[in-house]
């Protein structure tokens, strides 16, 4: 590989023109697949086979209506009176044209709605009344059959007396049946009236049984809209409405130019006097990828190259191409959003890691390039012979970081897998243009990167000896004795153990108190009270908040399935079941049922939580939800909803961290047997690879779940942690660890291996690497810092995560501890049994044998 790169290398600085020529293509080929694939990104995530998602699955088959993405417009009058008839008409003439709108499937008028839940409540107590003033009347009627009844009772009572005596009188038979005849035709009257009675009777007691099946009715009605009582669109001050907007298509699928449509519509003719605001369903788009605050970290990384290189030319040639390859790399990127489902943040990773590392990967080349030349070596030569050694290790370094980055696969998650391949891409075309671009703009330069007063001791012959400073060169080609090789006019001297062993507890004592928040770390999405403070989802979210309770921000949608065969009669009395179920359990403020399939299979229902989307208490009643056993012992639940999304999401990345740490962790230990030829050595970079992840962990989860230096950093509403950031930051960081330990360890395996004492090739190797290191790590710091402006709280807990990663991984972990560490172990660091070093095979990273091959290059 280095040979290949010394030829790479030459032939760019000799054909300079013929790469740039080609790189320019390439970026316009990049160009090109943009602006015919593009089309458009997702602000929504998700994973496959969600209990979530299942339900959602349930719902396209027997509700559609409520299986698309849903939304809301928040209306709130600007000095907190209520709205005028005026403003609610000009609303609702919006929300009645808003139909049209492309995607929305319906657009629920907040006055009419509530108007309707407010006659409902009217209708009840009417229906009570209506139904009381029937018993009573009933009961009356009830009355006079009763005293009907007694009459007849005492006529008929008389009658048979009479007949009694009739029939034991002595009377003349004719006189005797003329009476009985008499008799007879009064008995007829009286059974007459008796079954007049009869038939009022049964009339009477079927209204009753209709007045009783009424109330029963009208109970269950009452009961399950007693439920409901905290669910209102329009706030009871009147201050604030809500219109719920559904869409037809899933959230996932909907396009962002549909959104856009419903901000512009609501917008384009405002509510004099009223402010509207959407909540992030609808709101929240795709984030800025670059601004200021990236701006401000570039021009930092422009500060150091030049205090670094001494040239504004070599500093300006680190930022040129890592911007052409992240160009390259998201223009590539966005390409393909046409055929695969893509996040709104997948180019911003790729965007972070071509920034970052194609500075560095250029500034490792030109630095190298950079003594050689003032060492006095031929321009083209020394360009090739820095390709192939610092090259060298800068496709090995970014070879870690994209096979880190594209196991992010193994994770099962689309979207996470689909963010590695992107940061992936555009860690190669760092690669590719580091060590093809780069030599092609130092065969341009020639000697233009030195300072005049550098190139002018060349020009009268003279070699410049190495600044007071470290050189970046081996160890061994520097002057002084074999015990205490001079570097720049200073003896290098191995550290003290006792100042080894003091740095071994400190570091690592600093690295786990800085680790310890990690221990409460939770996850999730950020909802809109995460959003910026100027920003329409945070309006949104507060305005819902104030006026109708934090869990108005998170509704659940609660599926029951019906029992084959429910009568619609039943309907009714088994949502009643259901929702006594969801109303009992711990922080339910209100349910409501929604809807009932056509074949009364599936019924819907909306829960309103007590506390928001993020809240602890939100998460347990979830889980609560799903526990629950079948209502009535055969109606099964299901919960999905945008905060049961949320949750979902989270646990499934939390259940793939543990794996993909294992992976990484020990993909990072096999590299490092194989490049350092050594146990120990892999063994104390891997663990302080881990214990700079959880200081990461522990300092982002203080920062935005605590709220520590909230108000300095912009966060403003302490919540979970970004859900993928744990997973992203592993994957980044191992790969970024790997560089730093590879620039520095290899140094010291050198010079131990050319005769040094252990512990003074430890002092050796680290006096040689430190300085491009330092640069390199203070550039990333600076990159990744430059993300933590956004007003998207994704981006800037990704800049934060990734610089106080790299601050703590490069400065703590590979500066001070590792070195202790190497110290105390002494010789035992780069023990390998014989059997183990037959086999694993012999890597240059260094490029060693091909300075050993072109030794007039080297100086």
């Amino acid at each position: 590989m280095a040979e290949l790169l010394h030829r790479l290398g030459t032939f760019a600085a000799r054909r300079a023109w013929t790469v740039i020529v080609a790189w320019v293509v390439i970026l316009g080929v990049a160009v090109g697949g943009f602006l015919i694939g593009f089309k458009g990104l997702s602000s929504s995530f998700d994973i496959p086979g969600t209990a979530s998602g299942d339900v959602i699955a349930e719902l396209e088959d027997e509700l559609p209506d409520f299986s698309g993405a849903a939304g809301t417009a928040v209306f709130r009058t600007d000095d907190g009176s209520a709205l005028t008839d005026e403003q609610k008409a000009e609303i609702s003439a919006l929300v009645a044209s808003a139909g049209d709108l492309p995607d929305v499937a319906g657009v629920t008028d907040p006055f009419d709605a509530q108007q309707q839940l407010d006659d409902q409540r009217a209708q009840v107590e009417d229906g009570r009344s209506q139904l009381e003033a029937g018993r009573a009347q009933a009961e009356a009627g009830q009355e006079q059959l009763d005293a009907g009844r007694a009459q007849l009772e005492a006529g008929q009572q008389q009658l048979d007396a009479g007949r009694a005596q009739l029939e034991a009188a002595p009377l003349p038979e004719a006189q005797k049946a003329a009476q009985l005849a008499a008799l007879d035709a009064q008995q007829q009257q009286l059974d007459q009236q008796s079954a007049a009675l009869e038939q009022q009777q049964t009339q009477l007691t079927d209204g009753l049984a209709e007045i009783a099946a009424n109330e029963e009715q009208l109970e269950q009605g009452a009961e399950l809209l007693s439920y409901a009582d905290g669910i209102r669109l329009v706030s009871e001050d009147g201050a604030t409405a809500i219109v719920n907007i559904s869409f037809s298509e899933p959230r996932l699928e909907l396009p962002e130019s549909s959104k856009e449509a419903v901000i512009e519509h609501f917008t384009a003719e405002p509510v004099d006097g009223v402010g509207v605001a959407f909540n992030t369903e609808i709101a929240q788009g795709v984030p800025e990828i670059l601004g200021v605050g990236e701006a401000i970290g570039v021009a930092i990384a422009a500060i150091v190259l030049i205090v670094v290189l001494g040239s504004l030319l070599a500093a300006s040639f680190p930022i040129v191409t890592a911007i052409v390859g992240v160009g390259i790399g998201a223009m590539a990127t966005l390409s393909f959003s046409g055929l695969v489902q893509m996040a709104s943040v997948t180019p911003i990773l790729g965007v972070m890691l071509g920034l970052a590392v194609g500075i560095d990967y250029a500034l490792f080349i030109i630095y190298r390039h950079r003594r050689q030349l003032l060492q006095g070596s031929d321009v083209v030569e020394s360009i090739g012979l820095a390709n192939g050694t610092a090259g060298n290790a800068v496709v090995f370094a970014g070879t870690t970081v994209i096979v880190a980055l594209l196991a992010l696969n193994i994770t099962g998650i689309p979207f996470l897998g689909l963010m590695g391949t992107a940061g992936a891409v555009s860690v190669a075309i760092a690669v590719l243009i580091a060590v093809s671009l780069v030599p092609a703009l130092l065969g341009l330069a020639k000697t233009r990167i030195l300072s005049r007063r550098a190139r002018a001791r060349l020009a009268e012959g003279t070699a410049v000896a190495p600044a007071a400073t470290d050189d970046g060169e081996h160890p061994r080609r520097a002057a002084g004795t074999a015990e205490h090789p001079r570097r720049g006019g200073t003896a290098v001297r191995p550290m003290s153990t006792v100042r080894a062993v003091v740095t071994m507890i400190v570091a690592t004592v600093a690295l786990l108190v800085v680790a310890i928040p990690a221990l409460s770390m939770r996850l999730g999405l950020p909802d809109g009270g995460s959003e910026a403070e100027d920003s329409t989802a945070y309006q949104a979210f507060t305005w819902t908040q104030d006026a109708f309770g934090e869990g108005a921000n998170s509704p659940l949608l609660v599926t029951a399935a019906f029992p084959d065969g429910l009568a619609e009669e039943d309907v009714v009395a088994t949502q009643l079941d259901v929702a006594r179920e969801l109303a009992a359990q711990s922080d339910v403020v209100s349910v409501a049922p929604v809807a009932v399939s056509d074949d009364r299979t599936l019924g819907a229902f909306q829960v309103i939580p007590a506390e928001g989307p993020n809240a602890v208490s939100t998460e347990q009643l979830v889980r609560d939800l799903r526990a629950l056993p079948p209502v009535d012992g055969d109606i099964e639940l299901g919960v999905a909803g945008a905060a049961a999304i949320n949750i979902d999401i989270s646990e499934g990345l939390a259940d793939v961290l543990p794996l993909y740490l294992v992976v990484v962790v020990g993909l990072s230990f096999l590299i490092m047997v194989m490049v350092f030829r050594s146990l120990l050595v892999p063994l104390i970079a891997t663990a302080g690879f881990v214990l700079s992840l959880f200081a990461t962990y522990g300092a982002v989860t203080a920062v935005f779940q605590w709220g520590w230096l909230g108000d300095l950093l912009g966060v403003h509403n302490p919540g979970p942690i970004l859900s993928f950031l744990p997973v992203i930051l592993v994957g980044i960081l191992f790969g970024l660890a790997m560089d730093y330990q590879l620039f520095l360890a290899t140094g010291m395996r050198e010079a131990w291996a050319h005769g040094s004492a252990p512990r003074l090739a430890v002092a050796q190797g680290f006096r040689a690497g430190r300085t491009v290191v330092t640069a390199a790590a203070i550039i990333m710091i600076a990159v990744f810092s430059g993300f933590i402006a956004s007003d998207s709280v994704i981006i800037k807990s990704m800049g934060l995560g990734l610089a106080l990663g790299v601050l703590f991984d490069a400065f703590v972990v590979r500066m001070l501890l590792i070195p202790a560490v190497m110290h105390v172990l002494g010789g035992a660091a780069w023990w390998l049994p014989k059997w183990l070093d037959k086999i694993v095979p012999n890597v240059d990273v260094e490029g060693s044998a091909l300075e050993r091959r072109h030794p007039a290059h080297a100086a």
